[in-house]
């Protein structure tokens, strides 16, 4: 395959692989790869994996390890050489680099010297995950990894309770059975939850239902792959229709149709779309 191998402008590339199949890669992914000057990853194998994959050749460029691990003098060596005119393309392991992966520091460092940093986006499991649940999308809030002892993680999860969003998290297969516990019993077992599992991949299973329904399919069972667990929004399955007429004719006294259905839709928990096209509604009716 050819790929677009015209020099880049000095900067900081983050580049985002796939997750899981191959073919998710963006053409614009492979132009960066096979064009900037070095390549950081944070697991060399895979991006060698990666690029042999889609024939993208070195050509002798280096692939040089950059991920937690790494100290102020990786990062003050890589910002050096695109102070110095090289175009630097960073990947992470799998999906968009610095969402619950290894890339801040670097950016922010890039930017503190005032060069120039810019992202090709791609796969993401955040939103792969968001897309095929079935929950709300129009507000989530990106969680990633939760404490691993049991006191933090409670406390954290007290704290994301009554949030009106999707909740959206990163679990490990080890833990997972654990975390549904947790979840179910400070946020409710009738709250409504989808564990994805290896998605893009051949076995990718998506199971949906109330905490307590994942907490019996999970029970015990012996899990591989990458988790993401989404969990619904607060009160997003107790409001009847009534109770936000109401609160729509109310808002709407004092309010803009759309004022009152942004307000509304966050007090109650619900999907704005959902609330804004009732107030429509009303409005006609009355």
């Amino acid at each position: 395959m050819n790929h677009i191998t015209k020099p880049l402008s000095a900067g900081l590339y983050f580049v985002a692989t796939p997750i899981g199949s191959a073919r998710d890669i963006t053409l614009r992914a492979l132009d960066i790869l096979a064009s900037a000057d070095l390549i950081a990853a944070e697991d060399t194998r895979t991006a060698r994996k990666l690029m042999e994959i889609h024939g993208v050749p070195l050509n002798g460029r280096k692939v040089v390890a950059f991920h937690d691990h790494s100290g102020e003098g990786s990062v003050a060596g890589l910002v050096d050489l695109i102070a110095g005119g090289k175009s630097v393309a960073y990947v992470s392991e799998a999906g968009t680099p610095l969402i619950a992966d290894p890339g801040y520091e670097l950016g922010r460092a890039a930017i503190a010297r005032d060069l120039p940093v810019t992202s090709a986006p791609g796969a993401s499991a955040v939103l792969a995950a968001l897309t095929v649940s079935g929950l709300p999308t129009d507000r989530f809030a990106f969680v990633g990894f939760l404490p691993a002892t049991k006191q933090a993680r409670e406390t954290e999860i007290a704290q994301l309770r009554d949030l009106p969003f999707t909740l959206v998290f990163y679990e490990s297969p080890k833990r997972i059975e654990e975390m549904l516990a947790n979840l179910s019993e400070i946020l409710g077992a009738d709250r409504q939850a989808v564990v994805c599992r290896e998605l893009t991949k051949k076995f990718e299973e998506v199971s949906r239902g109330t905490l307590a329904d994942l907490m019996s399919v999970f029970s015990d069972r012996r899990v591989k792959g990458e988790l993401v667990v989404l969990v619904g929004r607060a009160g997003a399955t107790e409001v009847a229709e009534t109770d936000i007429a109401d609160a729509l004719r109310d808002a709407m006294k004092t309010m803009r149709v759309k004022d009152a259905a942004t307000v509304v839709a966050g007090a109650l928990g619900l999907p704005r779309r959902q609330v804004y096209q009732m107030a429509l509604r009303l409005g006609d009716d009355e």
